[in-house]
C-alpha cells in the first residue's frame, strides 16, 4: 500500500482542508486521521458516530492500597512528577502520573500497584461505501501520542487489506505524532504557509522527513496573501531539490465550503481547482513519472 501523508509545520495552514479534498478527489479506498490530539477529519468527510471503537492502553498508572499504606511519604518525596498527594491519605493524580513505577519500587509496604490505563480511543469506520477510515482520540493527560498514531496506521492497513493507496492526515509540528506518521509512508506533501513562521516550520518538517526516508513535496496555501514569501518558498524548494507542486489561492468560496462541512472537491472554486492540479502532480510523483 502506497501511503500519501499530508503534513504542515504549524497549525492553521489548511492541511486538513487539502487532505479532505484529495481524499474526495481520489476516492481513496483507505484514509486516516493521525492528529490524535485533535482529530477533525471525520467531521469534514461526514462520518458519524457509528465507528467501531476500542480502548487503547498506554502506560500503566499507579494506585495506592489505603489498607496497606502507612503514610510514610516516601513515594510522594520520590515522585518527580508531583503525582502523589499526601493528604488524609495518599492519593495518586492519574493525570500527573507518568507510569514510571518508581513509587512502587520504593514503597516499603508494597502498597502500590501499577494498573492498566486507557490512554485513548481507537475508531474505525469500515462499513461504508467510501472505504476504510481509521482515527483515534487521545484522552486527556496521556503522553503516548506517537504510539497511538502507530496503532491508527496499523488499524487502517489491516482493515484495508490489499488496497493500493491511502491518504493520511497528519498533525502539525515535528513531534512524536509526526515522526510516527512519517515512518513507513511513501510520500509526504507539506502544506506550507507564506509567512516567516510558516517557512521556518516547513523547513523543520522537511528536515524531519529527510531523516526518515519518504519522498517529500511542497505546496503553498493562501499563496497570494504574501507573494514575496511564496516566492521565497519556491526558491527554498529549488535549492533543496524538493518538488514544488503549486499554489492554492485564498478563496472565500473555500472558506464558505469548510464552514458548511464540505470539502474543496464538493464545490466549484479556484482553490479546489488548484488542489486538483496539485493532486495530479503528487500522483505522478508517487508513480515515479517525470514532469512534475
Amino acid at each position: 500500500m502506497k501511503q500519501l501523508l499530508i503534513l504542515s509545520g504549524k497549525g492553521g495552514t489548511g492541511k486538513t482542508t487539502v487532505a479532505s479534498a484529495m481524499i474526495r478527489m481520489s476516492e481513496a479506498p483507505a484514509c486516516a486521521d493521525c492528529d490524535v490530539d485533535a482529530p477533525n477529519l471525520h467531521l469534514v468527510l461526514g462520518y458519524g458516530e457509528d465507528a467501531e471503537r476500542k480502548d487503547y492502553f498506554g502506560l500503566p498508572k499507579a494506585r495506592i492500597d489505603k489498607d496497606l499504606c502507612t503514610m510514610c511519604g516516601i513515594c510522594s518525596d520520590k515522585c518527580r512528577f508531583g503525582a502523589i498527594d499526601m493528604g488524609d491519605r495518599a492519593e495518586v493524580n492519574p493525570y500527573a502520573c507518568e507510569g514510571c513505577g518508581l513509587c512502587k519500587a520504593v514503597c516499603p509496604s508494597d502498597a502500590i500497584e501499577m494498573l492498566p490505563s486507557v490512554a485513548g480511543d481507537l475508531m474505525l469506520y469500515s462499513d461504508t461505501e467510501r472505504g476504510i477510515f481509521s482515527t483515534a482520540r487521545l484522552r486527556m493527560g496521556n503522553g503516548t501520542t506517537g504510539l497511538l498514531v502507530t496503532e491508527v496506521k496499523k488499524q487502517m492497513k489491516k482493515a484495508a487489506g490489499n488496497a493500493p493507496f491511502a491518504i493520511i492526515d497528519g498533525s502539525p509540528g515535528i513531534g512524536c505524532p509526526v515522526i510516527a506518521s512519517v515512518t513507513g509512508v511513501h510520500t509526504v506533501l507539506v502544506v506550507a504557509e507564506p509567512s516567516l513562521s510558516g517557512i521556518s516550520d516547513m523547513e523543520r518538517v522537511l528536515d524531519t522527513a529527510d531523516r526518515l526516508g519518504p519522498r517529500t513535496a511542497i505546496c503553498v496555501n493562501r499563496s497570494d496573501t504574501n507573494p514575496a514569501m511564496t516566492e521565497r518558498i519556491r526558491s527554498l524548494c529549488s535549492g533543496r531539490g524538493v518538488p514544488y507542486l503549486g499554489e492554492i489561492p485564498y478563496d472565500p468560496k473555500a472558506v464558505d465550503a469548510v464552514n458548511r462541512g464540505l470539502t474543496l472537491a464538493d464545490v466549484e472554486c479556484p482553490a479546489g481547482e488548484a488542489v486538483r492540479t496539485i493532486f495530479g502532480k503528487i500522483v505522478k510523483l508517487m508513480e515515479g513519472r517525470e514532469g512534475v
